[in-house]
């Protein structure tokens, strides 16, 4: 069992923001409750309106986890399973630029470094089923809030998603952001006990980057501030 001294010297912000990556591979190394309460914690001082927090988790690990996994993958398997159906849309229903070429360009990157042809679909079905399993994770946390919440308080969650993975940074741990389990709500939320009053936002996995795995060299390009920004007054 993995200790909390066991863990790498914290790390600056600035080292954190530009450490965090999304990890597609995992080793099976444990992460204490502690170390995840802690980074918990801290992502707690993320912003919101009016200080509503309007976040909640669910954290999961070991049996847990593993039943977890084992259904949402054979629903993903299974053409007849009707358990399938996203509560709301993450991406645009229509592509355009530049957004379609930086979508293509990481899916291509990916895949070449897995060795994964253009047009081989059970290929691409085995890696996104990746995702069930949390990349090989041992800790998987699910983000939900109350439905009746707006637009609002989409924004705060994803400013405690980000504390969430800078924070885990500041243990050396890795994560990924997966919207992947929005497909399959009502499998998580049959299994966490999540009513039906909260929606679920997104799913995460939590753990040790496997500095063997040849998508961790997967290296996503930034714009830069120049193409994104426009000052005023300076």
């Amino acid at each position: 069992m993995a200790s909390e001294e066991s863990f790498s010297r914290p790390l600056s912000v600035l080292e954190a923001v530009r450490s965090r990556r999304s990890v597609r591979a995992f080793t099976a190394e444990p992460v204490p409750r502690a170390v995840v309460e802690e980074i918990l914690e801290a992502a707690s001082r993320a912003p919101s309106g009016s200080n509503i927090q309007p976040w909640k988790v669910h954290v999961v690990a070991g049996t847990a986890r593993e039943a977890l996994s084992a259904d949402l993958r054979a629903a993903h398997f299974d053409p007849a399973d009707d358990q399938a159906g996203a509560e709301y849309t993450y991406y645009p229903t229509q592509w355009f630029e530049p957004y379609l070429a930086r979508r293509r360009k990481i899916g291509w990157d990916l895949y070449g470094l897995l060795g994964i042809a253009k047009g081989d679909r059970e290929a691409m079905a085995q890696q996104h089923a990746r995702n069930y399993d949390f990349f090989g994770a041992p800790v998987g946390l699910f983000f939900t809030m109350d439905r009746r919440m707006e637009q609002g308080s989409w924004l705060d969650v994803g400013m405690f998603m980000a504390n969430v993975m800078v924070a885990a940074r500041g243990f050396g741990l890795d994560t990924c952001p997966q919207a992947a389990f929005i497909t399959y709500h009502r499998i998580v939320r049959r299994h966490l006990g999540i009513p039906e009053t909260d929606i679920l936002l997104s799913g995460m996995a939590l753990g040790h980057a496997d500095p063997d795995a040849p998508e961790n060299r997967l290296e996503t390009e930034r714009a830069p501030v120049a193409d994104f920004t426009r000052f005023h007054g300076f």
